[in-house]
């Protein structure tokens, strides 16, 4: 008890001294009713292309205002988004795949998914297809899965995930890390620069950290979504299963395994595969604005408020999916929570201005792969060489306060020590990074922003909790069954010390990266610090 009663005492000394500091306080109230406002059911789940979503975004744009926030462009705080709703139509194509000559039979689901990557409702193919390793163009590694192919207007088959670490070289691509040549995302747009028709991924639980049925459910029964109007994909992007992978290659003549070892060298080159896919590709494809929502803190300083800082946060959730029981997925944690904790902080920063502009950003469509935040780092309203940093926040601390502070990604640019200078102040610590073997980093909002430059991670919560330590670490471990559920719910009784705290330390931080003398750089040779590097030029 008497340590228990420490902790809290330091910590409350810690948020003492943090005010007699003067900076903009976050408060718990507002966030709160954020909080439950916008994980109601009266919300729908704030689903792309939904009505919950036009629900959400006319809040947005009216707390916005309240707080004091101004436009960032003209006068609207709205900024549009267009996107694709694509829906494939497996009853109504006739695509097959052909080895040896011979039909090999795929079932849609089972066996296969593949969507229009381009947003056309109908394709007809008759496409060879080449297996290219994992589909890895990498200068920095002297890796190239491509070398002396020429894999246009013809359907590329290619692994997930990195090349392996090796005895020899037990830090290539990262070593057991995660690295962005090994998202799925990567080998879509790495295919379309590579002129191919069409790409199928090969799936191992392994490799890609799910099972078949996570790709299945995505991809078989519901509308995925796409930028419209940003460069298209390939006309055919998709999976494939790992024995449905293994039929077609042997039907060609091929064994899957032998040119999966042989793909593990960097003098792998592409093989045919003897194999085609042939017949017509349908599907349904609607057209949807929604749209990102941001207000402004106009700096102080004559010269440095042309330069900002960006807070965000994605608004979008699943929204209301099935027919029966409980259809609404809530999305409290995820990302009601963020969206809350941007709200409860834009209202105290217009309180308490600093030198650069702060930009609240809200995007849409996150969920749908990062739709909203890829839209505004193609059409930024701040210009992205004066954008100090994005500091983003996705799915808050809902267990209560902690010692330490999640800040992974950070340590790629300067913002990593001032990450833990802000937390020391605050009566914390930066949490211990784990190695990001499911590539974390790539799958957050803040990483569109560093793909283009600009200094960026996600706040994470922390996992050293204060309070009931075990009973805490229970609490938090109980929220995986419940991560993209109907049973994401605000629960009323929940202590929001943790989540306040989490806004608390990300507006410290975008204050102090507001205030400083310059911008926060990348640390040399972070292949995400190219951009702006290219871009100073």
């Amino acid at each position: 008890m008497q340590k228990l009663f420490s902790s809290l005492a330091l910590t409350a000394l810690a948020f003492s001294a943090h005010a007699a500091t003067g900076l903009p306080m976050v408060q718990e109230g507002p966030l709160r009713a954020h909080l439950a406002f916008l994980s109601n059911d009266l919300l729908e789940g704030r689903g792309t292309g939904q009505r919950g979503a036009d629900l959400t975004v006319a809040y947005l744009e009216t707390q916005a205002q309240m707080a004091g926030l101004r436009p960032v462009r003209g006068n609207s705080y709205r900024q549009s988004v267009h996107i694709a709703g694509v829906k494939s139509l497996p009853q109504d194509s006739s695509l097959q795949a052909v080895a040896g000559g011979k039909a090999v039979p795929l079932a849609f689901g089972p066996d296969w998914v593949w969507a229009t990557g381009d947003s056309v409702a109908a394709h007809t193919l008759d496409a060879a297809l080449v297996f290219v390793g994992y589909g890895v163009t990498a200068p920095e590694e002297g890796w190239n899965d491509f070398k002396g192919a020429d894999v246009k207007d013809k359907i590329v088959v290619m692994m997930v995930n990195d090349p392996q670490p090796t005895a020899t070289e037990p830090n290539r691509f990262a070593g057991k890390a995660l690295t962005y040549y090994g998202r799925w995302t990567y080998k879509f747009e790495e295919a379309k620069r590579q002129g191919a028709a069409g790409v199928l991924l090969i799936h191992t639980k392994p490799s890609a950290s799910y099972d078949w049925s996570v790709v299945q459910n995505s991809w078989s029964g519901s509308e995925r979504f796409q930028l419209a109007d940003r460069t298209a994909g390939t006309p055919l992007q998709g999976w494939i299963a790992e024995d449905a992978a293994r039929r077609l290659f042997a039907a060609g003549g091929q064994d899957l395994d032998a040119l999966r070892a042989q793909a593990e060298s960097k003098d792998f080159k592409a093989v045919a595969l003897n194999a085609k896919l042939s017949g017509d590709m349908k599907s349904i494809v609607r057209k949807v604005e929604q749209f990102n929502i941001a207000g402004m803190v106009p700096g102080t300083d004559p010269t440095l408020k042309d330069e900002a800082v960006i807070y965000s946060g994605h608004w979008d959730h699943l929204g209301k999916q099935g027919d029966s029981g409980d259809t609404i997925y809530n999305g409290a944690v995820d990302n009601a929570s963020g969206t809350a904790g941007l709200l409860a902080m834009a209202q105290e920063a217009v309180k308490k201005p600093a030198k650069r502009t702060q930009i609240f950003l809200w995007v849409a469509a996150e969920e749908q792969g990062l739709l909203g935040s890829a839209a505004y780092a193609a059409d930024p309203l701040w210009p992205l060489n004066k954008t100090a940093a994005a500091l983003n926040l996705d799915s808050l601390n809902f267990v209560g306060a902690t010692h330490d502070i999640g800040a992974q990604g950070s340590e790629r640019t300067e913002l990593g020590a001032m990450a833990a200078t802000v937390a020391k102040s605050m009566g914390m610590h930066i949490a211990q990074a784990r190695p990001d073997l499911a590539g974390g980093y790539f799958r957050s909002d803040h990483f569109s922003f560093a793909k283009a430059g600009v200094p960026a991670f996600s706040i994470n919560g922390g996992r050293e909790y204060i309070k009931d330590v075990a009973a805490s670490k229970a609490k938090a471990a109980a929220y995986g069954p419940r991560y993209h559920q109907v049973t994401d719910e605000y629960d009323a009784s929940w202590d929001l010390s943790g989540m306040t705290q989490q806004a608390q330390f990300t507006l410290n931080l975008g204050q102090a990266v507001a205030n400083a003398a310059k911008m926060p750089a990348w640390k040399a040779g972070d292949a995400f610090g190219k951009a702006r590097e290219q871009a100073a030029k």
